[in-house]
């Protein structure tokens, strides 16, 4: 019985808005709620200042090595929520959700994302702040 999450655009639901599906089906498994990661550099400074592409590898860089770190991978993520600054970075964010999902995802189904556009983050110099939930099933923890 395969019980990795299952992503889904149901029957009579709207065209999606970029690159996300409406819902995921999780049918056995241990949840995982992810801390929004952003684009902290391993000397704990603020990877990419001012560079919205270098915080968007970096947040993703540090969303993977927390799913390596847990024994999970890309196709572990049944949602993500992603925060933003500017509401300018929205259409190069979508770029590189084009470049980059299909390889974190191996195909072109990826999981339900909500976005939304906030006054700041924890600090100034951040742009970006991704945080996901995550299942891995049963069968997999063995």
């Amino acid at each position: 019985m395969n019980t990795a999450p299952v992503y889904l655009n149901p029957e009579g639901a709207c065209p999606a808005q970029g690159l996300y599906s409406h819902a995921t089906r999780v049918s056995t498994g241990t949840m995982y709620y992810l801390a929004g990661q952003l684009s902290v550099a391993e000397d704990g400074g603020v990877a990419g200042k001012g560079d919205f592409a270098a915080q968007f590898i970096q947040v993703f860089a540090n969303l993977e090595a927390v799913l390596k770190g847990l024994g999970l991978g890309w196709r572990d993520i049944v949602k993500f929520t992603t925060f933003m600054v500017h509401s300018q970075h929205i259409e190069l964010f979508m770029r590189l959700r084009a470049e980059h999902f299909p390889r974190f995802f191996s195909g072109d189904l990826f999981p339900p994302n909500t976005l939304l556009v906030v006054n700041r983050l924890v600090k100034e110099d951040f742009l970006l702040e991704v945080e996901a939930i995550a299942c891995k099933s049963a069968e997999d923890l063995r």
